[in-house]
């Protein structure tokens, strides 16, 4: 490991006015490791059972949310200091990464403390550890997860006191979290072993064809390409690395996430996903793949309104339903509205041929009518904008289409440096 001349620091985010005892527990933890600590404070009531220094308090993380912490406690909602508490922290932890003062960030907590935590680490950057020990960890945790790479472990038993079993658990996260920010520490001061520009791409099953080709040719122009399923999770971790900074392009031929978002299926990533891009400027070249499909769990999980559709049952977790006309028009004209409304150069991918392997020739979701529903919506969407259409016969699987695409995206990355 890499030499460093300073100890790695991990911020503790905690309420103090419900959980001191166990922040301080953690904090001598810490100390016990040779990590330095930096106790931020996100209570909105006195500390209690802190007896250590309390490096940035309450009254300063409200402040950086740009609320006023009498008001917070004066209102007695519990939700809006939630919320305010978690953007504050967020706030304070940007700017001691931006200050080089963080390399790591440990929480504890209920649904309350979790929710502030998750919020306060959400737009840290991948890489750096994140761990929240949480009551809510046994269950759904995607609203504390998101698209980061955050760590959580289950607390087992209610963060209330040191005892026999939180001894345990506790005594693992500090000792987890001190090695993950040491190792983190020593690797930022390694020289770069990879440093070839960085590209996200989208990829569904009935997309990997065109997807490996484009990410094949982008590879032999000297970038690396990062694949991002899109389950849903996937498609919110591409849209928070193109907020990031970190990708010089976005290679999104599918965005099948929006279908689901429209008809109810279970992988949207929700009414956001391909706006990150355009928002920060970053070169993207956009196919409408799988805009066939909307996903389903098992068969009969399907809701009822639905029986008279077309399936096709890819396994016996997942049913595809195919788009309508109708569905395929609004995708269109949404897609299009996102592109047009962006401000990075970009190229649009239209593939007359089929959007996935399942809308070629001959297979159960060909649909020329709905394709051409979405052909044509999107294209009016994009009229009279700056959005490049790459308008072409073949089917979007097609290699040399697929490797047009990588080209397009190098050549936008060209003119953008």
């Amino acid at each position: 490991m890499a030499v460093t001349d300073r100890s790695a620091r991990v911020a503790l985010v905690g309420t103090l006015d419900t959980k001191g005892a166990e922040y301080q527990w953690m904090a001598d933890r810490l100390a016990g490791h040779g990590v330095a600590v930096t106790m931020i404070d996100t209570g909105i009531r006195e500390p209690h059972g802190f007896t250590g220094p309390i490096d940035i308090d309450q009254r300063r993380v409200a402040a950086a949310a740009g609320r006023d912490l009498e008001e917070l406690r004066g209102r007695g909602d519990r939700g809006v200091a939630t919320a305010a508490m978690g953007e504050g922290a967020a706030a304070v932890l940007a700017e001691l990464l931006s200050a080089g003062e963080l390399d790591g960030v440990l929480a504890l907590g209920g649904s309350g403390g979790s929710a502030i935590a998750a919020r306060g680490v959400r737009d840290l950057p991948i890489g750096l550890p994140k761990l929240i020990v949480s009551t809510m960890a046994s269950g759904d945790v995607s609203p504390y997860v998101g698209a980061s790479d955050v760590t959580l472990m289950y607390s087992v038993v209610d963060i209330a006191g040191i005892n026999q079993i939180s001894r345990e658990v506790l005594g693992n996260a500090a000792a987890g979290i001190a090695a993950m920010a040491t190792a983190r520490l020593g690797r930022a001061s390694e020289p770069v072993a990879d440093d070839r520009p960085l590209i996200g791409a989208s990829m569904f099953g009935v997309t990997t064809p065109a997807v490996d080709a484009a990410r094949e040719r982008l590879e032999e122009l000297g970038y690396e390409v990062l694949v991002f399923h899109a389950t849903g999770s996937g498609g919110r971790a591409l849209e928070a690395l193109a907020r990031s900074g970190l990708l010089a392009g976005v290679l999104d031929l599918t965005t099948t996430e929006l279908a689901d978002d429209l008809v109810g299926g279970v992988l949207s990533a929700g009414p956001d996903r391909l706006t990150a891009a355009g928002a920060s400027a970053v070169p993207q070249v956009v196919g409408l793949g799988a805009l066939d499909m909307v996903n389903f769990g098992p068969r009969d999980t399907v809701p009822h309104e639905h029986d008279d559709r077309l399936f096709f049952i890819h396994n016996d977790t997942v049913t595809l339903m195919r788009t309508t006309a109708a569905e395929n028009a609004e995708l269109g004209a949404r897609v299009g509205a996102k592109l047009a409304a962006a401000a990075s150069p970009t190229v649009l991918i239209v593939p007359r041929g089929g959007v996935s392997a399942l809308d070629a020739e001959g297979q159960p979701f060909r649909d020329e009518a709905a394709d051409a529903a979405l052909f044509d919506a999107v294209l009016t969407a994009v009229a009279g904008s700056s959005v490049v259409v790459v308008d072409d016969p073949a089917n979007i699987n097609d290699p040399q289409l697929a490797r047009r695409a990588a080209d397009e995206l190098h050549a936008l990355i060209g003119k953008a440096e």
